[in-house]
């Protein structure tokens, strides 16, 4: 099965991010694949090469970059919500690119399913 991810949540105010990440991984486990993150709303924040966590704390931006790289997992920040929240392509971390929100449709259309993580 082909799934499309949406985060509308930061990675450290609430567990949208870590639960989408953690489906992630079991989904690529059981043979699934995962064929676009989009990061909407807050989720825009899981994105952010500014992230600096404690060094016993995870950091929720670095897995997702390394998901993205291992699997090819397409992940997009939406450009009119990164930019609200200050966001722009420089401070992107690896992997990541900003696009609109007909990423998001096309995630829809040729994924099996969506699945949102986040209100």
């Amino acid at each position: 099965m082909k799934f499309g991810l949406m985060i509308n949540e930061g990675p450290y105010t609430h567990q949208a991010s870590d639960s989408a990440y953690q489906f992630a991984l079991a989904a690529l486990a059981k043979g699934h694949e995962i064929e676009r993150v989009f990061f909407y709303h807050d989720g825009v924040n899981n994105a952010t090469k500014l992230t600096e966590p404690p060094q016993d704390d995870r950091h929720i931006v670095n897995r997702w970059s390394k998901l993205g790289a291992d699997h090819g997992i397409d992940l997009v920040v939406c450009v009119a919500a990164a930019l609200r929240r200050g966001i722009r392509e420089e401070n992107l971390a690896k992997g990541f690119r900003i696009s609109g929100l007909g990423q998001l449709v096309e995630s829809g259309m040729q994924a099996d399913r969506l699945l949102v993580f986040g209100d």
